[in-house]
């Protein structure tokens, strides 16, 4: 496709040329205007047939005759390198969509971004830092250009069910709808809940009322943008140092995660499972601080003491530097 291009550039270049010399040639030899010699040359160039402007002399028949034959020839180079650029182009992106479709379609527990606006954009950034597998679905096509190369995308209005279908939703872990409509999301909320009853739904909301009802569709987490924003501001004018504390642990001021938040999933066979949060060690060997202790029937335990029970099925909510938490995940999974 470059070198269709660069020879689509040569090829205007020569003709640019050509005209140019054309009219002066003209010009010089039959003594017209630049003008009249110029719209000579255009004419001749594009076999218009409207006539000469005036008679041509014989030594100006001559070189009207050249201008002729390399004029046609360029002319000719340049539509086949234009048809050939075109054609290059549409088979890549058709290729290109083939590929990204084979590749949607081999997913399995996925996340799936309905809406590549900005807090599609924002939450695929967040997931893709993770290495966590993710697909993305807007119904305009030129979204596509604004996001990471090597992020899956699919054109598709995300309401629709054979869209979601596309999209692997049986196979997918979790859903988010993040388009600008808060009715289409409520759409998309419902849809994907009929076709997946076990996925994790999170659905962006521009209103309160909206809210309830994405609530009532089945999203498990609604968020709204604006009310997180006021949120923020209002803590920042009230509560600087706290601001400062979650931007720690989000990485908001300079994408350097000092501290994080993470999750731990107690399994069965977990060495976490049946000790107390004293007994663990978690504190004293990795350096990790134990937040709260998410139950399996919905309950939560904040800020636990040494002696309060951890069971398997629970979640332990931790807080640590990044290579902290990775070695006691480390240490869990081995000893697993």
């Amino acid at each position: 496709m470059l070198h269709a291009f660069r020879n689509v550039i040569w090829v205007s270049s020569a003709l640019l040329i050509l005209t140019v010399v054309g009219t002066i040639g003209i010009h010089v030899i039959e003594g017209w205007s630049l003008f009249d010699s110029f719209y000579m040359v255009v004419t001749t160039f594009t076999t218009i047939g409207y006539g000469e402007i005036h008679p041509l002399s014989h030594p100006g028949r001559i070189f009207n005759v050249g201008l002729i034959a390399v004029g046609v020839v360029l002319f000719a180079l340049l539509f086949g390198t234009l048809t050939q650029l075109l054609l290059e182009f549409e088979l890549l992106q058709f290729f290109g969509r083939r590929k990204m479709e084979r590749q949607i379609a081999r997913l399995k527990g996925h996340y799936m971004i309905c809406g590549a606006g900005r807090v599609g954009r924002s939450t695929a950034r967040e997931l893709a830092a993770q290495s966590v597998p993710f697909a993305i679905v807007d119904e305009n096509p030129s979204k596509g250009d604004l996001l990471e190369k090597d992020w899956l995308f699919m054109a598709g209005d995300a309401t629709h069910e054979k869209t979601l279908q596309l999209a692997e939703i049986h196979h997918a872990a979790g859903l988010v709808a993040a388009i600008t409509s808060d009715a289409g999301n409520i759409f998309i909320v419902l849809t994907a809940r009929s076709l997946n009853p076990k996925l994790k739904i999170i659905a962006r909301a521009s209103e309160e009322e909206a809210a309830r009802h994405l609530k009532k569709a089945g999203a498990d987490i609604v968020v709204s943008p604006y009310l997180s924003a006021g949120q923020r501001i209002a803590q920042g004018l009230l509560r600087p140092n706290v601001l400062d504390f979650l931007d720690l642990t989000a990485g908001a001021r300079d994408q350097q995660l000092s501290m994080i938040i993470e999750e731990i999933k107690v399994d069965p066979n977990s060495p976490l499972a049946g000790t107390t949060i004293g007994a663990s060690g978690i504190h004293r060997d990795f350096g990790v601080i134990i937040l709260a202790i998410k139950h399996p029937d919905g309950k939560s335990r904040f800020n636990p003491r040494a002696q309060d029970q951890i069971s398997a099925g629970d979640y332990l909510i931790a807080m640590g530097d990044p290579q902290s938490m990775a070695n006691l995940q480390a240490a869990v999974t081995i000893r697993s």
